[in-house]
């Protein structure tokens, strides 16, 4: 029996994570990514060069696979659909993608069918709405990883942002001081079966993921009202594949939901350590319609840092690298970027904890210390 064949739009390191899932379930990965060193043109079956909003390129894609799913949401949805119309399997769908891809629909998505979510607007509507200092505001596309968001302390910082070009482009958020940064990954298949990994916890910097906990240390109520949130949200949109949602944890005890990626998701890297399955290959197997399988941790908890650039430089860091591994229960993924600048994700660590006693958070301060060396802290 030949293997499936799977196109994935997009081809960094989401993608080239899959790696190991397409061995395991017999997969062949089909890549459409615009440069020729993107992490995921080493481990593709096949790699179409070319913009990952090319709708041209994907209908290329399209003929030589049997499912195309995503690993990034900064598509042109408009001309996909005219895919899907003629019959190209797009997983998720991009029904499910829709209400999604711009984060004030999102949010007005996600208050529709009652999943809470801070206070928000438009930057047009601002004015006429009651926002106290400080607030958030947010590209409505294409910004991740802090880039994008702004949190504005007086009206001096608003001001700059106040003007025509911006009303149909920016959203604006209430400020949540929040107790804790929360998040789970979910994953639903054709037939309705959703399972999700356990809540963990995100310690983000500059809107910067450096950190997560696997679990978080939360009350029973509060994992419950996650899983909730997750199940009714992928079954409103009938979706096939995985999503992360990230959860701010209020002062007293509530959730809100704030921001929903339809794909894997960083504060999910852990499990390609930590878990029987990952959710890479969770992904995979739901598109493919294979079983989706257990979500339980192989230890009894885990600790994932990222490793960010803090220069710009083309060093591999290899002797870094390598003390990092040195750690017990270590495991140190490299994304082969061969550019580090100021806040890219040039890879992770994920260290497995077996032992009641040892804290998390000192584990993610010994490897940020070796990493980050005197610009640590």
């Amino acid at each position: 029996m030949s293997n499936k064949r799977v196109g994935v739009i997009g081809g960094g390191q989401l993608a080239w994570m899959m790696a190991t899932a397409t061995e395991k379930l017999g997969i062949d990965l089909l890549i459409q990514t615009p440069h020729p060193d993107d992490p995921a043109v080493a481990i593709a079956h096949k790699v179409i060069l070319a913009p990952i909003d090319d709708a041209e390129a994907t209908e290329q894609l399209a003929q030589k696979c049997e499912v195309i799913t995503f690993e990034n949401e900064f598509i042109d949805l408009e001309a996909l659909q005219k895919l899907e119309n003629k019959g190209v399997c797009f997983r998720p769908k991009l029904s499910a993608l829709s209400p999604l891809l711009d984060k004030y629909e999102q949010r007005s998505y996600l208050k529709r069918i009652d999943i809470p979510v801070p206070n928000f607007t438009t930057l047009e509507a601002l004015s006429s709405e009651k926002f106290d200092f400080p607030l958030v505001i947010k590209a409505r596309r294409h910004g991740y990883d802090g880039q994008g968001t702004f949190i504005i302390n007086n009206k001096a910082e608003l001001t700059p942002l106040l003007k025509p070009d911006n009303t149909g482009s920016l959203m604006v958020e209430e400020y949540i001081p929040f107790e804790r940064e929360l998040a789970m990954m979910v994953a639903r298949n054709a037939q309705g079966i959703i399972v999700t990994y356990p809540v963990v916890e995100t310690y983000q910097k500059e809107q910067v993921c450096h950190w997560v906990i696997a679990p978080a240390n939360v009350t029973e109520t509060v994992q419950l009202e996650a899983i909730k949130i997750a199940e009714h949200l992928v079954t409103q949109l009938e979706v096939v594949g995985i999503f992360g949602i990230e959860f701010f944890l209020t002062s007293d005890g509530h959730l809100l939901v704030n921001e929903i990626a339809p794909r894997t998701h960083n504060s999910g890297h852990y499990t390609l350590d930590a878990c029987h399955i990952s959710q890479f290959e969770m992904q995979l197997r739901a598109v493919t319609g294979q079983a989706l399988g257990s979500t339980e941790l192989n230890c009894l908890r885990a600790v994932m840092v990222n490793l960010l650039g803090y220069e710009n430089s083309h060093d591999d860091y290899q002797e870094k690298r390598q003390k990092i591994a040195n750690l017990p229960h270590t495991y140190v993924h490299w994304y082969e970027k061969t550019e580090s600048r100021p806040g890219r994700k040039l890879g992770h660590v994920t260290r497995l904890i077996q032992d009641d006693n040892i804290d998390p958070e000192t584990i993610t301060k010994e490897i940020e210390s070796i990493w980050y060396g005197e610009n640590f802290g």
